[in-house]
């Protein structure tokens, strides 16, 4: 009986470390940087997709010298990304979690470790896109 109690409780310990992203063996990767105007939900943690599969996540967000979101990628140092990589922020499913998409450019120079993406898009932020439509349509009404 405690064999199997023991077994249970490896197996729950295993399972919890494997959703929390925990591994022995950590992969090859490097930081890349991108500044965003509005994040929209974003998190630590969130996935890094080229053409939906996932190459890294993001492991931090503050603020930079401009007061623009600076988001600080781990990604696969692998995957060749070009100088004009661009990112944006896009929404998994109609109200899911936000994740960065790159898209890959053509460029011969490409980003090292640190290296900075210059070409952004903002998140877009459904609730202020809402606001926006009704504000509009009360304004159109009154005249």
């Amino acid at each position: 009986m405690g064999l199997f109690v023991l077994a249970g409780l490896l197996a729950v310990a295993f399972l919890s470390l494997r959703v929390g992203g925990f591994t022995l063996v950590k992969p090859d990767t490097i930081t890349l940087y991108a500044s965003f105007d509005e994040i929209g939900g974003l998190k630590p943690r969130s996935p890094v997709q080229i053409s939906g599969v996932k190459v890294g996540e993001v492991r931090r967000i503050a603020l930079d010298q401009d007061d623009r979101a600076r988001v600080e990628m781990d990604v696969d140092a692998h995957v060749k990304y070009p100088a004009d990589t661009a990112a944006s922020i896009q929404t998994a499913g109609v109200l899911g979690d936000r994740y960065v998409s790159l898209q890959l450019g053509g460029d011969e120079q490409l980003l090292g470790h640190g290296g900075t993406i210059d070409f952004t898009e903002s998140a877009l932020v459904l609730e202020r896109v809402i606001g926006k439509l009704i504000h509009n349509a009360a304004v159109g009404e009154d005249h």
